[in-house]
């Protein structure tokens, strides 16, 4: 019991990102353990196709809840190894500036937004039409790509140091990780990397029109998921903000009231010095 004691109280004092990466690791442990008993038993193994999404309408009805638990499966260790990796780095780096139910947001709307990319392109491009009726889709990388365009969105010119290459922009390492995607669409995996596509979609619009109040479509998806007092509130912390200027007259005059207050509650006597210079000055 102490070691399970022990693991709860890690997971509840980890951070956002390291919930999400236990979450994951749990999932796929999980998916092997169950693998093992069904060759065991000679059993099927119908956790995975209860998780995944197929890329069939038709099959998509029957299980909704795949568009977003497809985001938290994984069977290949190095799948799963790369995913996580990058969601470490790109996760923490996206907490610096905004809160943890964005980052939840980010990650799950990027995962809805990539299975929906994902089940439109394999039910439209001819390219795909022999492959539709077997095809599905797994992976946290739909919700990694949303995370990491959307960071990248906010602080474009942020700067890595990378060995041999010297300093390189957040935004030109976005830009590869999308090219990437876009050309090896041909190559295998197309509907991985259509998925990853919708998800850094996802997190470029969000991040470009969570701010536009004109926008109503925008607007309700960002006051939903983020909090009340803006749609994209960092939480590092800055300096205090500078009040705007008030007048001098409208200064002048508050001033005034608060020592004629003053007065009337506890005498003339009662001011300061600088109080009283300051009130015959205005009398003058």
């Amino acid at each position: 019991m102490s070691l399970i004691n022990n693991i709860q109280t890690r997971f509840r004092q980890a951070n956002i990102v390291e919930k999400f990466i236990t979450i994951n690791l749990g999932v796929f442990f999980l998916v092997f353990l169950l693998n093992t008993v069904g060759f065991l038993f000679q059993t099927n193994n119908s956790l995975v196709n209860w998780l995944i999404l197929p890329a069939t309408f038709d099959a998509f009805i029957l299980k909704p809840w795949t568009i977003i638990t497809y985001g938290f499966v994984h069977v290949e260790f190095l799948h799963i190894l790369m995913n996580l990796i990058s969601l470490y780095f790109v996760g923490n780096l996206f907490i610096n500036y905004f809160t943890p139910r964005q980052f939840i947001s980010f990650y799950v709307l990027g995962t809805l937004f990539g299975g929906l990319v994902f089940m439109l392109s394999y039910n439209i491009f001819p390219a795909f039409e022999s492959d539709v009726s077997n095809s599905v889709l797994l992976g946290a990388s739909a919700g990694v790509s949303a995370i990491f365009v959307g960071i990248a969105t906010y602080i474009p010119n942020h700067q890595f140091k990378i060995p041999l290459i010297g300093y390189i922009k957040l935004w030109h390492l976005a830009a590869v990780w999308i090219v990437l995607d876009v050309i090896q669409i041909p190559a295998g995996n197309a509907g991985g990397h259509l998925a990853h596509i919708g998800g850094a979609l996802f997190g470029f619009l969000y991040v470009n029109q969570a701010s536009n109040v004109n926008n109503k479509i925008w607007s309700k998806i960002s006051s939903f998921f983020t909090s009340k007092k803006g749609p994209l509130r960092t939480v590092y912390k800055s300096k205090k903000a500078t009040p705007k200027k008030q007048t001098n007259t409208t200064y002048k005059q508050q001033k005034i009231n608060i020592i004629l207050d003053k007065i009337s509650k506890s005498g003339y006597d009662t001011l300061s010095q600088d109080e009283k210079d300051f009130l015959f000055k205005q009398g003058k």
